[in-house]
């Protein structure tokens, strides 16, 4: 009967570690393909297409939509900019601390800092410069792929999630956290092809680069959590 558990059991950990490998290698082979088609310039059909879809036909410097939505959009991106993200992920870090679990803080500020320079680095190894077909509604200093909003706000909102899902026993409670960060950072990155300052390509290379990070700085974490008894899986 024990046997039998823990059979059961040590296959429900391969099933999870081989579904946990697969997310991000499949996450990096699309940021790769995406990466390549830039580079090329096969994909400026694409992203032409839906910049300008997202302008008034005829005037590329008015965004579709009544004034207050384009406010709202200013508002929603700076959900992911270095500043907004810094102050969450400092005081998610200063949460972990003071319920003495510093090493998952620790991991948590390292996986936010290197992807911070990874996004950095991946910028400036690409060069692609910003998106000149329409008119930037907010100020822009860095080149363009990936987008650094769409891959930091992916980086933090999806570790944070998992971090904070992993303590839930409930599924529905675990489902609505992740999908919360999910959401977060898809409204990051749409609200940077609206405001004409990011390429699609751009925000689709940052949400998958960003995801495939976060899930190998979840593999990291997971090393510090405790093992399941065989008792749990009953």
């Amino acid at each position: 009967m024990i046997s039998s558990r823990i059979r059961i059991f040590s296959s429900r950990l391969e099933t999870r570690l081989l579904g946990a490998l697969l997310i991000p290698a499949v996450l990096l082979f699309v940021f790769i393909k995406l990466a390549s088609e830039v580079i090329e310039g096969e994909a400026l059909a694409f992203d032409r297409a839906i910049l300008l879809a997202l302008r008034v036909a005829g005037d590329t410097a008015d965004p579709i939509g009544p004034p207050w939505f384009e406010s709202v959009m200013r508002d929603v991106t700076a959900l992911g900019s270095t500043v907004v993200l810094t102050i969450i992920t400092l005081a998610i870090a200063g949460f972990l601390v003071v319920t003495e679990r510093r090493k998952l803080s620790l991991l948590l500020v390292l996986a936010v800092a290197l992807g911070t320079v990874l996004s950095s680095t991946l910028k400036l190894l690409v060069a692609r410069p910003r998106p000149d077909l329409v008119a930037h509604v907010v100020q822009v200093h860095t080149m363009s792929f990936p987008s650094g909003h769409a891959m930091l706000s992916a980086v933090t909102y999806l570790t944070i999630g998992a971090l904070l899902a992993y303590d839930q026993s409930r599924i529905r409670v675990k489902i609505y956290i992740l999908g919360g960060a999910i959401f977060l950072s898809l409204l990051v990155g749409i609200s940077r092809i609206y405001l004409g300052v990011h390429y699609p390509t751009d925000v689709l290379a940052g949400w998958a680069i960003g995801g495939a990070w976060a899930c190998f700085w979840w593999l990291v974490t997971s090393k510090l959590r405790p093992i399941p008894t065989v008792s749990s899986i009953e």
